[in-house]
């Protein structure tokens, strides 16, 4: 499974290329490729996947999304632990 989070635009290099900026994911801090969000200005949010910015999205809605993540790995916590190759292999 494939996942796209949402990230805060900390700095943006124009200067290199692709276009690279510093994102945050709710305190961490990676460098990602910002060229396909051209229109993307600091302060603002974009969804990355795979280290690459692929669309902008609001603050509420990135908000949101973060949350939601958040409450899903602390139900995560709560399940039993999954066996490797199922029960039938085992």
């Amino acid at each position: 499974m494939c996942l796209a989070i949402p990230g805060k635009v900390l700095s943006i290099n124009s200067d290199s290329a692709p276009v690279m900026g510093e994102v945050s994911f709710a305190g961490v801090k990676k460098n990602i490729c910002l060229e396909w969000v051209p229109e993307v200005k600091v302060g603002e949010y974009v969804i990355v996947h795979v280290g690459f910015a692929i669309s902008t999205v609001d603050e509420t809605e990135a908000e949101e999304t973060l949350r939601m993540l958040k409450e899903m790995g602390d139900l995560a916590g709560d399940l039993p632990p999954e066996e490797p190759f199922g029960p039938e292999m085992n």
